[in-house]
């Protein structure tokens, strides 16, 4: 193995090499349990001699820095412990999770995990991506290890214009989809084609609206009501609206016919409207409801990921644009990061062109409606009062607080003590709203899934 250590001069060689293990150690470079290369393989890296190196390994393992066994490679000690890492400057956020959750992070996570818009990722389909990825690397030719389309591969280009046409009502081609690794760099390639306010759902993703406004745009709040978003609030100076028109975030209800037609004319008159489909195929007691871009692709950006089907750690996402943004968007990609991970891409092509990725989907759709109605018996019961609004679609529940409490804020810390891990719904107002909990009924491993419901229903019976 490679190994970095800078010798410094003073103190003759052997102390050098001692002085820079136990500096490597303790700031955590060499973790506990690592291999150190031999005494024959180090000194000829660093042009020392054999019995130098002999010398200070045995020293640090008379130290408890190192440990060795007869026949076996000398390893850093189970004993040594690194320096603790400095707190973030002030004014440093840390990176968020998925969903900014209400739990102490842990080195195995939370005890319950109840975290809204995520998927079962012990579900991930390892067979069938392995099954692809060896068809991948066996048929496809040695250019996809080199640089590609900004755009992404054409082979899921192609794909996703045939699936999302099928699946969504999508209209569009390989040639107007981009591959992007998220809805964050989404919204930030679209920041460049963008030029006055971003009219958001209020409410809404509150992290979006963060990445909206690092941009350097102002976010306009949008209302929602039972009936979607308030489309006929919007005026020609807001230059685009973020919506979730066929399952709204939070709140669940799909945008009606008639505010869908005002949003659709409003974009025609000179605006830009940015679909979020985040998670379009996921839907239980209702007919599906097809991409609001299918009425006004000249007019509409559409986005979908696979972030909530397969798993957000594969960073696949895809937007389909309108033929005047194409170049400006694939430019922006272009000096963005090049292009999106290549091989991950032919991977997903493969599992759409089998239909591998519907039969993934449908397995993920019955899977989760059992554990949404499981969720509704248990803490309706638990919680008398407590109302779901829109649980007819999606992976999460947004459970509205009764006006005469508990409060958010009592429930959150009661579950924080208690390992279950969830989101409050005030952060996702940008004015005011009631009070509540979205919970995720798509994250917990299936086993582990009765288990975290049974401790929020004890969490919400205390305060019922």
């Amino acid at each position: 193995m490679d190994l970095h250590l800078e010798l410094r001069p003073s103190g003759g060689r052997r102390r050098a090499l001692e002085d820079a293990l136990r500096g490597a150690i303790r700031d955590g470079r060499l973790p506990r349990g690592t291999r150190l290369p031999s005494t024959r393989s180090l000194a000829a890296e660093l042009g020392l001699s054999r019995g130098t190196v002999s010398a200070a390994y045995d020293q640090l393992t008379e130290e408890g820095y190192l440990t060795t066994r007869p026949g076996s490679a000398t390893r850093v000690s189970d004993m040594s412990t690194p320096v603790p890492a400095a707190p973030p400057p002030a004014g440093v956020l840390p990176v968020p999770s998925a969903g900014a959750v209400a739990w102490r992070a842990s080195p195995g996570g939370p005890a319950h995990d109840l975290r809204p818009g995520l998927p079962d990722v012990s579900a991930f389909p390892v067979r069938a991506w392995l099954r692809a990825t060896r068809h991948v690397l066996a048929t496809a030719p040695a250019e996809i290890f080199g640089a590609c389309d900004p755009r992404g591969r054409i082979e899921l280009r192609t794909a996703l214009a045939g699936y999302l046409a099928r699946t969504r009502g999508v209209v569009t081609t390989p040639d107007l989809i981009v591959i992007t690794t998220g809805f964050v760099q989404t919204l930030n390639l679209l920041a460049t084609a963008i030029d006055g306010p971003v009219a958001m759902e209020d409410p809404g993703h509150d992290f979006y609206r963060e990445v909206v406004r690092r941009t350097g745009h102002d976010v306009v709040p949008l209302p929602v009501d039972e009936l979607g978003a308030r489309t006929g609030t919007l005026t020609p100076d807001v230059a685009a609206a973020v919506v979730t028109p066929t399952h709204q975030y939070p709140m669940g209800v799909p945008l009606h016919p008639r505010r869908r037609r005002a949003l659709r004319d409003w974009a025609v008159g000179g605006g830009l409207v940015i679909e979020d489909d985040y998670d379009g195929e996921f839907r239980y007691d209702r007919q599906p409801v097809g991409a609001l871009q299918g009425t006004a692709p000249e007019h509409v950006v559409y986005f979908g990921t696979t972030s909530t089907t397969l798993g957000p750690a594969l960073r696949l996402a895809w937007m389909a644009v309108p033929p005047a943004l194409i170049g400006p968007l694939t430019e922006a990609k272009l000096h963005a990061d090049a292009h999106t991970e290549a091989l991950g891409q032919l991977v997903l092509a493969r599992l759409i062109e089998t239909h591998d990725y519907d039969r993934l989907i449908r397995a993920a759709r019955l899977r989760y409606r059992r554990r949404r109605d499981l969720l509704l018996a248990r803490l309706t019961a638990a919680l008398p009062g407590a109302r779901f609004p829109g649980v007819a679609a999606g992976l999460r529940a947004l459970l509205l607080l009764p006006p005469d409490g508990p409060a958010e804020a009592d429930l959150l810390a009661a579950c924080e003590r208690r390992g279950i891990a969830l989101r409050g719904a005030s952060p996702l107002w940008q004015t005011a709203g009631p009070e509540g909990l979205l919970i995720g009924y798509a994250a917990a491993p299936e086993r582990a899934y009765p288990r975290a419901l049974d401790a929020l229903a004890e969490t919400l019976k205390d305060f019922s």
